[in-house]
Order: structure tokens, then C-alpha cells, then sequence
């Protein structure tokens, strides 16, 4: 589903925008209290968030690549589709509608609410994150160019602030908070677990190849933006999380969800404190309306391939339907499900996504040889997929129940791709998605689904 040449009008500074907001999110701010209380050690915190990054850098160098050679709008869904099976594309798809986009903009809608609890008494959470997830619906909905500048402007003042508060923050620390002595750290697999707890705050590296049919020059801008984007948000998350876990002797953060809160008053008192509250709102701000635009373009992917109804697929003006569609589904999910339930249901199932996403390229690669250039071949793709499988196997003796929700996903997926089939079966002279007579009542079940 390519656009058309005037359709494509995302640059390299849009796209690499994309990347940052779909990155930096709620995790970066609530992580480092759990990943403290595991490891409780500052210094293995850090190690992990530059890990993570590290990981998240080897991952987009093979999906830059994937891009270069399918320089098209659908992400994973389009990649495992190409390059596996169509099983694995409609898996895919499924997985990035309801745990990629939905659950992710459902939790940030959630912190936009608690954040802003205290400065708007009379009104719910729910109903605050339900109000952002409507507003960004509507603003990406009505004008694509509106919301590309949105992105751009958010981004910008969002970076600006965050190093504004790194750099006053460094300046603040105690310096007994950094030389203080730290007891062994916690054990190398609840490392790992910890390492999926921050892949969620770093996933988001791949958001440009979900409007890639959208992009100017795709084959050079959308690799430089995701290995851009990755590397600036690593750097950020470095800095930021050393200012979070030494504000204070690592004991009193330790465990807490608004680490970012609790260590920008240990620094500078209430003022702070309210100054980091206004930056996290922006923040989740600018996350959910880069979620927004990168998740409807799957729906318009899945059904210009008749996955689903065509009434999702993308229109000249934008693929508005598919905007309310995701749009529903993380209001469902906000008003019945909490936060902290989803952290490690999103990073473990996710990451099983791109790993057979890589998988994917290594399969093209061997079958293209030189013809096709992958950047880090094969050390990179090797990287992640060790890194993947760690943290997975560490997350099923650790983290039991979360796991399999993850793997009940991906059966559930597979599932709905076997309907499919048996459906096209019964009727091969047309696609069932697709017809006009069962559109309308697929289309709901999808919802319902």
C-alpha cells in the first residue's frame, strides 16, 4: 500500500520526531523505582538503561533495512508478511492493534491522569486520560499536516525541558548519594526481567516504519531516523535516569512509580517537583499523539489486504476511521485495566514480535545475499535475538502469569488468522473481509475482538 508521490511528506526531522515521542514515554519515569528495588544498585540501573539501549539500536538497524527493502506503511504486519508467512504478518498486526498501540496509549492516558490528580481534584484520572485520547484522536483525525506539526513542536520543547532538568539536576546531586556503598545486585535474571521493564520504555524505536508509505525518500530517510531517534533517546535516558537514582540514597527510591517526582523534590523541593509533573504531561502528551498516528496506519495496512473491513484502509485525507477504531480500544482498556498490570504483558509480547521480525530479515538476507545491505550484519541481528530470548525465558520463571497472557495473545492472533482462512475457504470467490455484505458486521466483531 504505497502512497502516492504527493502523499509522501513526512522528512527526516518528522519521522525521526515520530521515534522520540513514540520512545519516551511513562516508563522512562516509573521504571528505575522497580528496577531499583531488584537490583538495588544505582550503577546496575544505568547498566541497564544503556543495555536496553544498545538493544533497541541492534533492532533498528534491522528494521531500517527491512525498510530500505519494503519502504512501505504496516510495520511488522508488512515485514513478517514478506519475509515468514501471512500468518505471521496477520499475527503481527493483531499484536501491534491491541498490545502495541492500544495498551501502550490505555497506560499513558492512565499516567496522564494520575499526574494531573492532584491539580484537578474534582475530576477522575479516567477521565482526564479520556479526555487526551479523544482531543489527539480528533486533532490526527481532521488534518494529518496539523498533527505532523504537532509532533514537531511537542518533540522539540519536550527535548529542550528534559536537558534543561538533566543538567540542573546533575549539577544538584548529593554527592553522598553517588559515592554511597551499594550491597550486590540482584541476580543475573531479575536483570533480565529488568531489562524488559526498560524495552518498554525504549520500544517505540521502529514507530517510522508503520507511516513509512507516508515518508520522503524512504529507502535512505527511514534507517536514519530510526537509528537517530534511538541514539537520542538513549543518550536522554542515560542522563535522566542518573539524575533519578542518585537525587537520593537508592533505599528511599527504590520501589517507587513516580521516581521522577519523588527525586525532583529531594532535589529541589516542591517547585521541582510540580516543574517535572508539568514535563511528564507533556511528555505523555507527545507519546500518545506519535501512538496515534504510527497504529492507525496497521489498520489501513491490514485492510488494504482485506485482514480486515476496507472501510479502515487509508483515505487521501488520512485514515480517519481507523483513528476512532484505535481510538475506542484504549478507552476500553484505560477504563479496565491498571497501569502496573501491563508493563511486563507489553514488553514480553512485543518483543517476541520483532524477534520474529528479525528473524524475518535473516531469512531475506540469506535468500538476497549481497543485493540486499543490512547495516550490523550479522552481529546485530544476533544481539537482539540473544537478548530477546534471554529476557523472554527469564520472564517466564520470574513472571509466570504476565508471560502467558503474552502467549495467550499470540495463540489468540493465530487464531483469528485461522478464522480468516476458513472463512475465505468456505467462500473463495470472495474475500470475506472485503465483502460488501459482511464488511459492516465483520467490522464490529472486529471492535469487539
Amino acid at each position: 500500500m504505497s502512497a502516492p508521490s504527493g502523499a509522501r511528506r513526512l522528512r527526516l526531522v518528522s519521522a525521526t520526531t515520530l521515534v522520540v515521542a513514540n520512545m519516551i514515554g511513562t516508563g522512562v519515569f516509573t521504571t528505575s523505582g522497580f528496577l531499583l528495588a531488584d537490583l538495588r544498585s544505582p550503577w546496575l540501573v544505568l547498566l541497564a538503561w544503556l543495555v536496553g539501549g544498545v538493544l533497541a539500536a541492534c533492532g533498528a538497524l534491522s528494521y531500517g533495512a527491512l525498510a530500505r527493502r519494503l519502504p512501505e506503511s504496516g510495520g511488522e504486519y508488512l515485514f513478517l508478511s514478506r519475509t515468514i508467512h501471512p500468518a505471521a504478518g496477520v499475527m503481527a498486526g493483531w499484536i501491534s492493534i491491541l498490545v502495541g498501540f492500544a495498551a501502550p496509549m490505555a497506560a499513558a492516558a492512565i499516567a496522564f491522569g494520575e499526574y494531573l490528580r492532584d491539580w484537578f481534584p474534582g475530576i477522575s484520572p479516567q477521565w482526564l486520560g479520556s479526555a487526551l485520547l479523544c482531543a489527539l484522536a480528533l486533532i490526527h483525525a481532521l488534518r494529518m499536516e496539523g498533527g505532523n506539526r504537532l509532533h514537531n513542536v511537542t518533540v522539540g520543547v519536550e527535548l529542550v525541558l528534559i536537558v534543561v532538568f538533566v543538567v540542573l539536576a546533575l549539577s544538584r546531586l548529593p554527592a553522598e548519594a553517588v559515592l554511597q556503598p551499594v550491597p550486590n545486585g540482584g541476580s543475573p535474571a531479575a536483570f533480565a526481567v529488568g531489562l524488559l521493564w526498560v524495552s518498554f520504555s525504549y520500544y517505540g524505536w521502529n514507530a517510522a516504519v508503520y507511516v513509512a508509505g507516508e515518508v520522503r525518500d524512504p529507502e535512505r530517510t527511514l534507517p536514519r531516523a530510526l537509528l537517530l531517534g534511538t541514539a537520542l533517546v538513549t543518550l536522554l535516558y542515560l542522563a535522566l535516569n542518573a539524575a533519578f537514582v542518585f537525587a537520593a540514597p537508592w533505599q528511599l527510591l527504590a520501589g517507587e512509580t513516580d521516581i521522577g517526582r519523588v527525586a525532583a523534590r529531594a532535589l529541589g523541593g516542591p517547585l521541582w517537583a510540580n516543574a517535572l509533573t508539568a514535563l511528564i504531561v507533556l511528555v505523555l502528551v507527545a507519546s500518545v499523539s506519535a501512538l496515534t498516528v504510527a497504529g492507525a496506519r496497521v489498520y489501513a495496512r491490514m485492510a488494504a489486504d482485506g485482514e480486515l473491513s476496507r472501510v479502515l484502509a487509508l483515505r487521501t485525507s488520512g485514515p480517519q476511521l481507523a483513528i476512532a477504531v484505535q481510538c475506542s480500544l484504549a478507552l476500553m482498556l484505560l477504563w479496565t485495566a491498571s497501569f502496573k498490570s501491563l508493563l511486563t504483558y507489553i514488553g514480553f509480547t512485543l518483543n517476541l514480535c520483532a524477534a520474529a521480525t528479525v528473524v524475518g530479515l535473516i531469512r531475506l538476507k540469506l535468500r538476497e545475499g549481497k543485493r540486499l545491505a543490512v547495516a550490523g550484519w550479522p552481529l546485530a541481528q544476533l544481539i537482539f535475538l540473544l537478548g530477546v530470548l534471554w529476557m523472554a525465558w527469564c520472564a517466564i520463571a520470574l513472571q509466570p502469569i504476565e508471560s502467558l497472557w503474552g502467549l495467550a495473545t499470540l495463540a489468540m492472533a493465530w487464531f483469528l488468522w485461522r478464522l480468516g482462512q476458513a472463512l475465505r475457504d468456505a467462500s473463495p470467490s470472495m474475500s470475506f473481509w472485503r465483502s460488501t455484505q459482511c464488511s459492516k458486521c465483520w467490522f464490529s466483531f472486529g471492535i469487539f475482538v
